[in-house]
This record gives structure tokens, sequence and C-alpha cells, in this order.
């Protein structure tokens, strides 16, 4: 269930990474934390990555450039991250595309141009096949649709497999933070109800795939194999030599930029 109350007092946040409007909305039993700025149409959504929040470097960047153009934009913290309500550990893909969809359908208006990071990037293809005629386009950042589902493939030991089984979660190291990442089973078991990359995926919206060839967390191939899947015809794959998975140098984040600024431009 969706709620438009806000369980906190909307004001304007100019001061460090916040540039529009923060709030909580209520999804069923949880409080999503956003951020929203208003202006001129197709907006933009962020989605962002598994284990990541709304303060990151490239959701603050399109903050920023979209307040500075006069375009609306929304970010958010999915349940279990950031500001938001919940456990990490009772998140699920399904749970959080929910949550995404809650957010589409109750803080935005008209078109949008949908950006997703890593995980973000499997939730904006799921947001796209829910909501055809409001993602007019996405943009897509090392995608990572399936990745529970390779996880468990080729990732994981006999051991870790039967660990994960018995206990129900597991821990992996993880490069970007002191907390290591937890995996549970529920999570893996979830992700197959919304695989992609097996079928064709029904989605003829633009899109426009950015990936780093130095990723060491999303193999670029995976990329190429999402294109392939693809239904639409403008969809573009943009490699990057020196690219790595977080995509977050001043290079990467005016590239970006510019490429929702063009999408922007033709899904208007």
């Amino acid at each position: 269930m969706l709620s438009s109350d806000f369980f906190l007092q909307p004001q304007n946040f100019k001061d460090g990474l916040s540039v529009g409007v923060k709030g909580l909305l209520s999804v069923g039993d949880r409080r999503i934390a956003y951020e929203q700025i208003d202006g001129r149409h197709p907006g933009v959504m962020f989605c962002g990555g598994f284990m990541s929040d709304m303060s990151g470097s490239k959701a603050s960047a399109l903050a920023a450039h979209c307040a500075a153009s006069g375009r609306a934009f929304v970010r958010f913290d999915y349940s279990g991250h950031g500001e938001s309500d919940g456990r990490f550990v009772d998140g699920t893909i399904g749970r959080w595309r929910d949550e995404a969809l809650a957010v589409l359908d109750g803080l935005t208006v008209g078109p949008q141009v949908v950006v997703g990071s890593s995980m973000g990037g499997w939730i904006a293809l799921l947001l796209a096949l829910a909501q055809p005629q409001r993602v007019r386009g996405l943009v897509l950042l090392a995608p990572a649709p399936d990745f529970t589902q390779a996880i468990w493939d080729h990732e994981l030991a006999v051991a870790e497999r039967a660990r994960l089984l018995q206990d129900g979660h597991m821990e992996r190291p993880s490069e970007y933070s002191a907390e290591p990442y937890v995996i549970t089973w529920q999570l893996i078991e979830d992700g197959r109800r919304h695989l992609l990359l097996e079928n064709p995926i029904d989605i003829r919206c633009p899109v426009r795939i950015l990936h780093g060839m130095r990723d060491g967390d999303v193999a670029w191939e995976r990329s190429i194999m999402l294109v392939e899947r693809l239904q639409g015809s403008d969809t573009c794959l943009t490699l990057l030599k020196s690219g790595d998975h977080r995509l977050s140098t001043a290079d990467d984040l005016a590239r970006l930029c510019a490429v929702v600024d063009n999408l922007c431009a033709s899904a208007g």
C-alpha cells in the first residue's frame, strides 16, 4: 500500500549534498526516504545499487545537475538502505522493485528517464516493464540484472552454498565498505522470480548503457548480453576502457549528465 503522507516535514536542503525537498514516503509498513526536485519534464529518477544510498556521488551529481538545469529529479533509499526504514537482510529484488514503483507512482508525474546503477539497473529495467507509458528512457550504469543468480551459479563455492541454505544468510567482504555484504537465501530465491537475461526483454524505450571494462564486480560482457536481449532498436552500449564499477570520476559524472540530458531531449 502506498500513502502520500509525509513523515518528515518537507523542507529545502541546500547545504552539503542535498539540493531538493526531503521526505519519507509510506510503502506498506516501511517509510522510504527520498529527495525531490521540482522542474520540467521528462523528469529523472535515480535507482541506486546494492548496499548504496542516495547520498552517493552519481545520485548527488545528477541532483545538482538537474537542479541547475531546472529539471525534475527524485532519488530515494530502498528499505534497509540509507535513511529508509527496515533491515537490509529483509530486502529482496521484488521488495525493492515495489518501493521504486511506489516512488515512480507517488512522487513523479509525466514521462521519466530512469537512471539505474548496478543493481539499480535491474530495478530500472523492471520499472520499464511495469510502466512502459511512464518510463520513456533508461540510462544504465554497469547494470546488474540477474546478479543474484550469477552469485549462486558462479561465485559461491559448494561449502558456501551449503552454509547459505543452512543458515539462511552469509557474509562476503565488500571492497567499498567496512561492512560486509550480507547475502540471504530469500534474496537468491526471490531474485529467480525476476530474472531477465534468460529471455527477450520487451522494453522498447531508448536505452543507454555505460560500462567500465575494468569493472571487477559486473563483467562488461553481461551488458552485451543485455543489449542482445532488449527488443528496442534504440539501444546504445558505451564501453569505457579504464572505467571501474563505480564510474564516479569527474569525467564519468560529466559523461553521465550529458547522456541523461541527451536522452531527456529525445524523450521529451
